[in-house]
């Protein structure tokens, strides 16, 4: 069987991510590297609408490193994405400079719809199949895609700016959050996912909520009492809504220190994990879809593919 290494990145507000693989004559990655590392490129944004030199620094530190595996590796094609935070900057462009200088190729800065299309035929890949409708949804740093289809055919998708990174710093100021600050990040979730499913959702066709990212996976492992975090053992993992909701009201109750502490939790997701995990259960919520299936597989891999 003939193969052709390809590469995708994805840079989004929280974190940027590199995967190497091997496409085959079945269409099927097989990874060589899966990487990524929390740069909190849209740190700020939410407020000031610009990308931090210090931010755009750590994107460029991550960026060289996985640039030389590119090269290490004999990569023939690679296709960069950025995401949520590079559309809402004002100086987009310096960021769109550094990725040209490191990598030898500028980013696309594509749209939600786009980011929302590339999340599902990322994820879909490696399911099994389903009878229904699917409802994706991709809890990022800054924005949220929400994507129906079935089988690999998207049939509704839309975007939205709700995700861990911009509800941590638009609501929340104590440690752990006071009450009231939960109940007004949940009333900014709930308008706001209430609208994507109108658009993504309306007649409530679909039958199966998938989630994809590292707000669902983190709150996969912690569910699951996971000793360390194993991508292997949360992949196709079905929550409850009672387990979501468990685990978010867990982690409110916690200070930064206690959720650092979790096993499964990334360093650079203890700050913001509250935030994710409450648009995760309000999405529960409000689709009326009691069961969540986690899949490791996401944009990344949409990316990958389409290089």
């Amino acid at each position: 069987m003939s193969t052709r290494r390809v590469a995708g990145i994805d840079c989004g507000t929280n974190s940027i991510r590199l995967l190497i693989a091997d496409i085959g004559d079945d269409g099927r990655l097989r990874d060589v590297v899966r990487r990524m590392e929390v740069v909190r490129l849209g740190e700020g944004v939410d407020q000031t609408g610009r990308l931090s030199e210090a931010a755009i620094e750590r994107t460029r530190t991550a960026l060289a490193d996985y640039t030389a595996q590119i090269r290490e590796h004999e990569v023939e094609t690679v296709r960069m994405v950025a995401t949520s935070a590079s559309r809402d900057a004002a100086n987009a462009a310096d960021f769109t400079a550094m990725v040209e200088a490191v990598l030898g190729q500028a980013p696309e800065v594509i749209s939600g719809d786009e980011e929302a299309r590339l999340s599902f035929t990322g994820a879909v890949a490696t399911l099994p199949a389903h009878d229904g409708q699917r409802l994706l949804i991709d809890i990022g740093g800054g924005s949220t895609e929400f994507v129906r289809g079935t089988g690999t055919e998207v049939v509704a998708a839309i975007s939205v700016d709700v995700g861990c990174v911009r509800m941590t710093e638009r609501h929340f100021r104590a440690d752990p959050p006071s009450p009231e600050e939960i109940d007004a990040a949940v009333v900014d979730i709930t308008a706001i996912v209430d609208g994507a499913l109108a658009v993504a959702d309306a007649g409530r066709e679909a039958t199966e909520l998938v989630a994809v990212a590292g707000t669902a996976t983190t709150v996969a492992g912690i569910a699951l009492g996971l000793p360390e975090y194993d991508a292997d053992a949360i992949d196709g993992t079905r929550l409850s809504y009672e387990q979501v909701a468990k685990t978010t009201a867990d982690l409110a109750a916690a200070d930064h220190a206690a959720r650092l502490a979790i096993p499964v939790m990334h360093p650079g997701r203890a700050d913001v994990i509250v935030g994710g995990a409450l648009v995760l259960r309000t999405i529960m919520e409000r689709s009326g879809i009691d069961a969540v299936l986690i899949s490791e597989h996401d944009i990344l891999d949409g990316i990958a593919l389409s290089a």
